[in-house]
């Protein structure tokens, strides 16, 4: 259940930090910039996901908002710290254009280096009935 969490959670993660890197990587933003932005999104498409995932439990939206806080937002905090530290301490990562297999390969790698860091999180949160414990039965 820990890694099916975990998976759930990079999912979010993912799609927000490559299109925030995307996005502020193609207007010349600065790296702090890009991370915000990147972040933002992630926080987004993370409790989206979880949204959509339990929108026939019969919650209302603000429902959905409160079980989305309560399942993800630990899990997702971790990652974002984790990928983009990882992002910001390879060399040449956060400057590497869009075209550039350095800039792809570090995003690739932080987000591996965030699954592996967040699992044991997961795991411990899970084990409490927290995390994504809170949304495991409305799905």
């Amino acid at each position: 259940m820990a890694a099916s969490a975990t998976l759930h959670c990079l999912t979010g993660c993912a799609i927000g930090e490559v299109l925030g890197m995307i996005i502020g990587t193609a207007l010349g933003w600065s790296a702090l910039q890009t991370i915000a932005l990147a972040v933002g999104l992630a926080f987004l498409f993370g409790y989206a996901l979880t949204m959509f995932g339990i929108r026939k439990a019969g919650l209302g939206f603000g429902g959905m908002v409160k079980v989305a806080l309560a399942a993800d937002t630990v899990s997702i905090l971790v990652m974002e710290i984790i990928d983009n530290g990882a992002m910001l301490v390879i060399p040449g990562a956060m400057d590497a254009g869009l075209a550039s297999g350095l800039f792809w390969g570090a995003l690739a790698g932080a987000l591996v280096l965030a699954f592996i860091v967040t699992l044991p999180i997961n795991r411990w949160l899970i084990g409490r009935g927290k995390g994504h414990a809170v949304v495991h039965g409305m799905h």
